[in-house]
């Protein structure tokens, strides 16, 4: 990589001619062919999403998240209804193709225009969803709209170092393991040591190929199970 120096020699970071803040997320959907993403309203969602989440039976959905579980309905309406109102964290809801039932929740959220920086989080998808091609769908269509769309140059995902299925998720989506940030917050009484990852825009093309690739009706079979992993494409590329 090429060393850019100013004036007094010093090493100084690559210019960015023509950079400007990005746009904030708008407020529209998302579609693609196994979901549709759209922003959080609790009147049409929130009845869908408890009845999901109920099927966590153990709560283990809520382990490693600063909220939750709920143990009724108006309490998850209560939070609901205040995050539908939130810029900062923008909340969406993730809704099966086939039933068009709401299934997930996922969130921008720590948006910063001025740098091109934004990131992924509160990701909390019901047993409805996980292990599912939507599950990964929702997660393409948030990160194309990050780049294509807005022009952020890193886009992040954060979570609790102990939380093994979000550290897994992180690098099978493409994630790049950044680093630890030891005693980061405190949650539910509890120290979080925080595992830091992130997509930068120069990565995005061939990640981008990767998921549509893995997405491409060819790469499932009847009974809509993948016949190559998302793994392999990205290996491929």
């Amino acid at each position: 990589m090429e060393t850019h120096r100013n004036q007094f020699g010093q090493p100084i970071g690559t210019p960015l001619p023509g950079w400007s803040p990005r746009p904030l997320p708008p407020r529209t959907p998302m579609i693609g062919r196994f979901c549709r993403v759209e922003p959080l309203v609790a009147e049409r969602h929130a009845v869908d999403l408890f009845d999901a989440y109920g099927e966590d039976a153990e709560g283990r959905n809520w382990t490693y998240l600063p909220r939750g579980p709920y143990p009724s309905f108006d309490l998850y309406r209560d939070w609901a209804e205040a995050a539908a109102r939130g810029d900062d964290p923008l909340f969406h809801t993730i809704l099966d193709g086939d039933s068009g039932r709401s299934v997930g929740v996922a969130a921008y959220m720590n948006i910063v225009p001025e740098a091109g920086v934004i990131e992924v989080g509160s990701i909390t998808y019901s047993p409805r969803l996980q292990r599912r091609p939507a599950a990964t769908e929702a997660m393409y269509l948030m990160m194309r709209r990050v780049f294509d769309e807005l022009g952020y140059r890193r886009y992040e995902w954060k979570c609790d170092s102990l939380n093994a299925p979000s550290r897994a998720a992180a690098l099978r989506l493409g994630f790049r393991y950044e680093g630890l940030f030891r005693q980061a917050t405190v949650y539910k009484g509890r120290n979080r040591d925080t595992a830091w990852f992130s997509v930068i825009d120069s990565e995005w093309p061939g990640l981008c190929r990767a998921f549509e690739h893995w997405l491409d009706p060819a790469n499932f079979d009847a009974a809509g199970r993948q016949r190559a992993s998302l793994s392999r494409f990205r290996t491929a590329g």
